[in-house]
């Protein structure tokens, strides 16, 4: 039988994706104690501010100047899916849609047509330090769906299911699926203009805990589907009898069952699978389109429109420290957690 791994690489920045995917990252931050503005309480002197993508006595401001962040920018042609495993996330939106999730929460946002929104990092806890994990996946949307309506849902972590497997040695691997399904297990349902809302497309995204020591085999999807391990964090394993160093990726073929066996410390792994949309894809920064005309027209629009304008008082905007965890909808919902 042809072993099912086509390819093991590095991961660099951002990680390489397959099709449907356009772009997956990994941050890990180890934030200090924040201050009165929900930033870091410690000197910001010498970091490129606006634009500091380099580790710094263990975290990064990103494009944030006060608090951590991605302050407003904009999107279209495309889904992005941020996954906040530790931290909080503060979301705002032109559609007037907000949120502060975090902490295994999930949230699932469809561009389409055209959305703004910013991304920040708010430090809350002003006693002890704020450690700060999250992947950023984007899914692409196939030129039938480029255009649909802004969207944006919120997958708690309450409500993401998970897969919990033991081998025969008594090892665990846990999956919290959040989208996808595993033996009868099914995440929640995704956007609902998403390439992942059709089950045939067969579009996975899991994170993978396994214990030391633990095997555990990925089940076989189907033919053509695209497949990619990612293993973040750990020590070593073996992936179909390859070894396989922390901080690289697998390209697997689906069709078969993989076997991934686990080394001596508890290891961390994402996958991403589904069917390639298979469709020309041409990038402009934050737009996604299928020509160089239609990222054309998008920026002319964007600087017509501003994709609604930007109804919040800065572009950096952060909610009050005393929220919890909630989720504002465009059209007036409030959930809180």
């Amino acid at each position: 039988m042809t072993n099912p791994v086509i390819q093991i690489t590095p991961l660099g920045f951002p990680w390489e994706t397959s099709d449907p995917f356009l772009f997956c990252v990994h941050h890990e931050d180890f934030y200090p104690k924040g201050n009165k503005k929900l930033g870091p309480d410690v000197s910001l002197e010498g970091r490129n501010l606006g634009n500091d993508f380099n580790i710094k006595d263990g975290f990064r401001m990103y494009h944030g100047e006060t608090v951590p962040g991605f302050p407003a920018h904009p999107h279209r042609g495309f889904e992005t899916v941020t996954i906040a495993k530790k931290g909080l996330v503060d979301h705002s939106d032109s559609i007037g849609a907000a949120g502060r999730f975090g902490n295994g929460d999930v949230q699932w946002m469809t561009a389409g047509r055209g959305v703004q929104h910013a991304e920040m990092f708010p430090l809350l806890n002003q006693k002890e330090e704020n450690p700060f994990e999250l992947f950023q996946i984007w899914l692409n949307l196939p030129k039938v769906k480029k255009m649909a309506d802004p969207h944006f849902a919120m997958l708690w972590k309450e409500d993401i299911p998970v897969y919990v497997y033991k081998d025969k040695n008594g090892f665990g691997t846990k999956i919290d699926l959040i989208a996808g399904q595993m033996e009868g297990v099914t995440a929640p349902s995704p956007a609902p203009d998403s390439w992942a809302a059709d089950p045939k497309n067969e579009v996975a995204i899991w994170t993978i805990k396994m214990e030391a020591n633990a095997t555990f085999q990925l089940p076989k999807a189907s033919e053509g589907i695209n497949r990619r391990l990612y293993f973040y964090k750990g020590g070593a394993m073996k992936v179909a009898d390859k070894d396989i160093p922390t901080y690289h990726a697998a390209r697997l073929q689906a069709e078969g069952e993989v076997m991934l066996e686990n080394g001596e410390e508890d290891s961390f792994l994402l996958l991403l699978q589904g069917r390639p949309i298979a469709e020309t894809v041409v990038q402009h920064g934050p737009f996604v389109m299928n020509t160089a005309q239609e990222i054309q027209n998008t920026m002319n629009v964007f600087q017509a429109t501003q994709f609604g304008g930007w109804p919040w008082p800065t572009y950096d905007h952060v909610h009050p420290h005393h929220e919890g965890r909630f989720a504002k909808f465009a059209d007036g919902t409030l959930v809180k957690k």
